[in-house]
């Protein structure tokens, strides 16, 4: 589903995705208000969602999508900048994924089908936005994420290298472990974080102070 208040912004991503067979667009929507309200009646598999628009904008859209069990579509937002408070808030909202719009259309492609496998994506610029704008907040207290503390040592291990941005492959060749293996670390550290994904899992390990910007 496409969500951005510009119609030929919409239609270039419409030409773009339906020349892709595997990809098909099922509704669009010109502001946030007409996409919560849409979100049920074109059941999406991943939103495409334009961060500022009137009426509504992307990250309170996303926040209540989100929020809502009945609704499993995942949100990537899209926009024309890299703001830290902007990156911040949407994966606070519950977004899965953040590409800015002058993104080349094959990454575009891709990212959507990332995001509909069920993981999470961020451009390298916003990831550095991201760790820069967490950096600039005051370290939080690790009892304020409750989760943290019901890691195991392999775990924290795993959301560690997780936060310096290493896929299953990698860490498992830095663990010298099966990849399966660490795919299942993975999913128990979402799962005791309460994590929708492993960019929300970061985000907690930076916020918590477990992981600190700039460390290795």
């Amino acid at each position: 589903m496409l969500v951005d208040d510009q119609q030929m912004v919409r239609a270039g991503f419409r030409m773009i995705l339906e020349a892709e067979s595997d990809v098909t667009v099922v509704g669009e929507a010109a502001n946030g208000a007409e996409a919560v309200e849409m979100v049920g009646r074109a059941n999406p598999d991943v939103i495409l969602m334009d961060v500022r628009m009137p009426k509504m904008d992307g990250i309170e859209a996303c926040q209540i999508i989100c929020a809502d069990a009945t609704v499993t579509a995942r949100v990537m937002m899209l926009t024309t900048f890299d703001l830290d408070d902007h990156v911040h808030a949407a994966l606070r909202a519950g977004a899965s994924g953040f590409m800015l719009k002058d993104a080349p259309a094959e990454q575009l492609v891709d990212g959507i089908r990332i995001i509909a496998e069920g993981n999470a994506l961020l451009a390298p610029s916003v990831t550095q936005a991201l760790i820069d704008e967490i950096a600039r907040r005051p370290v939080g207290q690790p009892e304020a994420f409750p989760g943290i503390g019901k890691l195991t040592d392999r775990e924290l291990e795993v959301i560690k290298l997780m936060s310096r941005g290493m896929s299953n492959n990698e860490i498992a060749k830095e663990l010298f472990l099966g990849e399966a293996t660490i795919k299942t670390h993975v999913g128990r550290v979402l799962a005791k974080l309460g994590a929708r994904d492993r960019v929300q899992a970061v985000v907690a390990a930076y916020e918590s102070g477990l992981v600190l910007p700039g460390s290795q």
